[in-house]
């Protein structure tokens, strides 16, 4: 293989890996509040965050703030000595009940404005 080709195979590696490196936990908390007034994220009971109109940007802060509600979540089950279930449906019940009116909960599997 070439140099050049090595450093091109180099560049489009780098390039594809970009996108995986995500939003920040900072900035996706910055972002949270605006994307659920906006309905494009809610909570569900399972503790964790979806989309609910897809879009990139919002799917990038749920997958911020999950990865971050995941580790505490098994953070708190160990040091509990209690199942990583247990902790996100207690989780995601405290979620759905501070959740303000005209914000996005998921009941049943569907979406419904509370």
């Amino acid at each position: 293989m070439t140099r050049f080709a090595r450093i091109s195979a180099l560049f489009i590696a780098l390039c594809l890996s970009l996108p995986a490196l995500g939003m920040g936990l900072d900035e996706a908390k910055g972002k949270l509040e605006s994307a659920k007034t906006q309905g494009l994220i809610g909570e569900t009971p399972t503790g964790y965050l979806e989309t609910v109109k897809a879009n990139s940007q919002a799917q990038a802060i749920v997958d911020a703030i999950n990865k971050a509600r995941r580790d505490e979540y098994a953070r708190i089950a160990e040091k509990h000595d209690i199942a990583v279930t247990k902790v996100e449906t207690v989780a995601g019940q405290k979620a759905i009940e501070k959740t303000p009116t005209g914000q996005y909960i998921q009941q049943d599997g569907n979406w419904v404005k509370k």
